[in-house]
């Protein structure tokens, strides 16, 4: 009697396709890294742009229907900020003696393109710039927090695959080396990178981030920040692939370069290194969240990224007060969307992991 072979579909893309999650997951950050990198285009204001007056302003309220029960273009009223002295306040109310109609497409402040290309259209905009348009509610100082969420994404977002580019290659030769050659050089290495990994990762950013000058501007301090989340995440990758390559080196293939005269850098590079890209690939996609959230910890802590530039660590600092949490919910829209960010890359991560790993097929 003949046995019926099943075939088994091994193709990595098919199946990270048939996981829901990490297709959901995969969406929302192709969504969200297209907003951040068209973040001009996105935003209603400026990074910058502020109104005082409008200090900690409710999420404008959008209408479509006027007074007179008729259908509407959607418009939005400007706030009225009044002190109110029994609860010793500011109350805002709707200040209806002028409707500010919303405009797909319409004109704003002027950007460029990646530099390039001028413009000043804008997704959504108000026809008169006497309008004001929180969605997401302002801030202390009375500026946009929708539009502050996406500058600060292009920070948070990017830090992480900015630092990958030091601290992979770096582990990755590091740990080749080090399996490869062996012996006394090997114990030295991995003591190097044991001692390393011994110091405490947090309190090394803080260290580090505050010894940062004072005067420096974001754009240095976003720099040095990258360099000390990439020194402090490279030695326990170069750790694992130390592990791999002791294990792939004494197979034949390395072997045959051996035998053909290949240089030693040339068998690392070209033939022990290209061997752990499943490891790799998972790694990277892990490895980001816990990059976002260094970045996100040290400008809550007021250690990273200053103000007035944004990052959705320094904008959820002023979550932190008890009064803020209660009563102006919408301070803590960066902590969502740290949340989401990070949780949809361990996702993919995961389901990675799940498809490259042989012993997650059925027999």
């Amino acid at each position: 009697m003949g046995t019926k072979e099943i075939k088994i579909d091994r193709s990595p893309i098919k199946q990270i396709m048939k996981d829901k999650f990490a297709v959901t997951a995969f969406v929302i950050l192709i969504i969200m890294y297209l907003i951040i990198a068209f973040a001009d285009f996105f935003a209603v204001y400026k990074e910058d742009f502020s109104d005082r007056n409008m200090s900690y302003a409710p999420p404008s309220k959008l209408y479509v229907i006027t007074p007179e029960n008729k259908l509407s273009k959607p418009y939005t009223y400007n706030y009225t900020r009044e002190f109110n002295p029994k609860t010793f306040s500011n109350d805002f109310k709707t200040n209806r003696s002028n409707r500010y109609y919303l405009k797909l497409f319409g004109h704003g402040f002027e950007y460029k393109v990646f530099g390039i290309i001028k413009t000043d259209r804008h997704l959504f905009a108000l026809d008169n710039p006497d309008g004001r348009l929180y969605l997401l509610g302002a801030d202390i100082n009375g500026r946009d927090n929708y539009s502050r969420l996406l500058y600060g994404g292009q920070i948070s977002l990017t830090i992480g695959f900015l630092a990958l580019f030091i601290s992979f290659p770096l582990g990755l030769l590091y740990g080749g080396i080090s399996g490869y050659f062996g012996g006394v050089l090997d114990n030295i290495m991995m003591r190097i990178a044991e001692a390393i990994m011994s110091i405490p990762s947090f309190y090394l950013l803080i260290i580090l981030a505050a010894l940062l000058p004072a005067n420096m501007t974001s754009t240095q301090r976003f720099t040095l920040i990258i360099v000390i989340l990439a020194f402090i995440g490279w030695a326990g990758f170069a750790r694992v692939v130390r592990g791999m390559v002791l294990s792939i080196k004494q197979q034949e293939f390395v072997e045959s370069a051996r035998s053909i005269g290949a240089s030693s850098f040339r068998i690392i590079t070209k033939h022990i290194l290209p061997q752990t890209a499943s490891y790799v690939l998972v790694a990277i996609t892990l490895s980001v969240p816990g990059y976002i959230l260094g970045e996100s910890g040290l400008s809550f802590l007021g250690l990273g990224i200053q103000q007035p530039d944004a990052s959705w660590g320094n904008m959820l600092k002023e979550a932190q007060e008890y009064t803020n949490i209660l009563y102006r919910p919408w301070l803590l829209t960066p902590g969502y969307l740290i949340f989401v960010t990070i949780l949809s890359f361990n996702l993919i991560g995961d389901t990675i992991r799940d498809v490259l790993d042989p012993k997650s097929y059925g027999r």
